[in-house]
């Protein structure tokens, strides 16, 4: 035992030093280096990436597309799923395998990725810590079960598991411009998320109800990009994900008295809505306020019997990246629409009994707000739908995300939840423009995601109430004290999202600052605002890298950055000036 934690802890002090690397063309200078070119530090710009920062005249990234088919086992808290994926190869190279992410797999005792992160060993340790560090021998049950993994005509195929990844043999080299098309058959038990953790699972109720939040559920494609080839990174619950953009058919059979909130547009409400709910809906399509779907009464009347019948609901999705969904039947359901350049979107909430004194009247307006805001700050929002789910988390995918907010018993909530939950929404709703459309790599570049909707959250947030209560997302003086932190304690920005000490204020607080100070101090808003917004034009719906951002806000803008780039992304220096006279003329 001693000999395994023991192990643990030089991992975890090992990782410290995995951070990129401040390169210095001439380190004996004075002052000088403080100013070089980044130079080598970036990428040689190619055919595929260009100098200027936007995509190059030959650049490509693959596609999947998604039929889903799954049934949620209530009783036995389990998911059974079949889906049929057609991959298309758009690279100039031949391809043997292809690799895709099994993220359930972390809550696996036998194929899990178990590794250990950067957080600081405890004083007092348990067996049971020490067990759970050094990964159990048996199998607890949880994870992916593959039962059937054929090509299109039904043929058999190969695959290896290799903890939250599954790599699958290509019979026949699938060239470019060829697709390959596959089928697999899943099933796996939800895990109590609560008690777990992890991006899914379920949370039950004392009144025996649960509510399920079903995402990163499904096994999905790797990207394959020009730049790391398989991006095949272990998930380890930190780093979140990156994937292949595509098109998506899913059906969900749930019991009938559930009530889902999904990724895209449901194709059969009229089937699975009462007619009550239907006028409803056809109601809130052009209501200039919310309207409630399904009530409070309905709500608390579906909690006190459950449904042996089941329903199936139909989903489609276009050009998403990824694909999540909820279902339960203490749902009230509530939805608006807004108008962004003439389009029209639905934005809606799910939320129980529980939350309904603080969701009914903000969630589906912070919704609206924020993506109107972002529409403004980046591209228009080119998806149909976004919503808010109440869950107890804060996690986000295409057009959904979960998000917390709960009253006390007596219906009654502070100040601070109130503002807490309206950030939660606006940040999780503002995902879906980083990375859910410009579609950076977060289990590389955490702040590429994180770090820029932090910032545009800020924004949105001072729109909404200029006195919005700071919370270290924008203003200088909100990142002073983690600056003035020991350097052994702070990693570059440019660090592996594994491999940091301090999460919050290197992923999300010291980028979303450095571009406040971009447009309020040193480019000023309106050079700002029109290279970001040309940045979020050129990388949307692709796969941006650091150096894609980082040329693209010069070119755009004319302005030289590369200094800020250099001490404020790729070092950890922070600004130590004083006053050493003033002097001044009087006429």
């Amino acid at each position: 035992m001693k000999k395994s934690v023991l192990a643990f802890f030089v991992l975890t002090i090992s990782a410290f030093f995995s951070n990129a690397q401040n390169v210095l063309n001439n380190p004996n200078s004075n002052h000088g280096n403080k100013f070089e070119q980044l130079g080598t530090m970036l990428p040689t710009p190619n055919e595929y990436r260009s100098a200027s920062g936007a995509p190059g005249p030959r650049y490509w990234q693959q596609k999947a597309d998604y039929d889903i088919k799954c049934e949620l086992d209530e009783a036995n808290l389990k998911l059974i799923g079949s889906e049929t994926v057609t991959y298309f190869n758009n690279s100039p190279n031949t391809l043997n395998f292809i690799w895709l992410q099994l993220d359930e797999n972390e809550h696996s005792s036998k194929n899990n990725a178990n590794y250990q992160n950067s957080t600081v060993m405890p004083r007092m340790i348990s067996e049971q810590m020490a067990n759970a560090m050094s990964g159990s021998k048996e199998d607890n049950g949880f994870g992916f079960n593959i039962r059937k993994l054929v090509d299109g005509l039904g043929k058999k195929l190969e695959y290896t598991v290799n903890k939250t990844m599954m790599r699958v043999e290509i019979p026949v080299p699938l060239k470019p411009g060829q697709k390959f098309v596959f089928k697999l058959d899943w099933d796996y038990k939800i895990s109590d998320r609560m008690a777990q953790g992890g991006r899914g699972g379920y949370e039950m109720f004392a009144d025996g109800n649960a509510l399920f939040t079903m995402s990163q559920w499904y096994p999905r494609l790797c990207v394959y990009s020009d730049v790391v080839g398989w991006q095949n990174h272990q998930f380890t619950g930190r780093g979140e994900f990156a994937l292949t953009f595509g098109n998506f058919k899913v059906q969900m059979t749930v019991p009938a008295d559930h009530v889902i909130g999904s990724t895209g547009e449901c194709q059969n409400y009229a089937q699975v809505l009462s007619p009550a709910r239907l006028a409803r809906w056809t109601k809130a399509q052009t209501s200039k306020d919310v309207v409630e779907i399904v009530t409070l009464d309905e709500a608390k009347k579906a909690e006190g019997t459950k449904s042996k019948e089941k329903k199936t609901w139909i989903y489609k999705a276009d050009n998403v990246r990824d694909f999540a969904w909820t279902a339960s039947r203490k749902f009230v359901w509530d939805a608006m629409p807004i108008s962004v350049e003439g389009k029209k979107i639905m934005c809606m909430s799910f939320y129980g009994k529980e939350a309904y004194g603080l969701y009914r009247p903000f969630s589906t307006k912070a919704v609206a707000h924020t993506i109107k805001s972002y529409s403004k700050f980046t591209i228009p929002y080119p998806y149909p739908v976004a919503q808010s789910v109440e869950a107890a988390n804060g996690m986000e995918y295409p057009m959904i995300c979960f998000n917390y907010g709960r009253t006390e018993k007596d219906g009654t909530y502070s100040e601070a939840t109130k503002y807490g939950m309206l950030g939660v929404i606006i940040h999780e709703v503002g995902h879906n423009f980083f990375p859910m459309i410009i579609n950076s790599d977060e289990r590389q570049w955490s702040w590429m995601d994180e770090g820029l909707n932090s910032f545009v959250e800020y924004l949105t947030e001072e729109l909404w109430d200029n006195k919005f209560p700071v919370r270290g997302k924008g203003p200088a003086f909100a990142i002073v004290d983690y600056m003035k932190l020991p350097k052994d304690q702070l990693e570059p920005i440019m660090s592996n999202s594994e491999n940091i000490v301090r999460f919050g204020p290197n992923a999300y607080t010291k980028p979303a600052t450095g571009f406040n100070m971009l447009r309020e101090t040193i480019m000023g808003r309106e050079l700002f605002d029109y290279s970001f917004k040309e940045y979020a034009r050129r990388w949307a719906f692709k796969h941006p890298e650091p150096a894609d951002l980082f040329r693209t806000m010069e070119d755009a803008s004319g302005e030289d950055l590369d200094w800020f780039w250099r001490g404020w992304f790729f070092g950890t220096e922070s600004c130590d000036q004083s006053l050493d006279s003033v002097k001044y003329y009087k006429p």
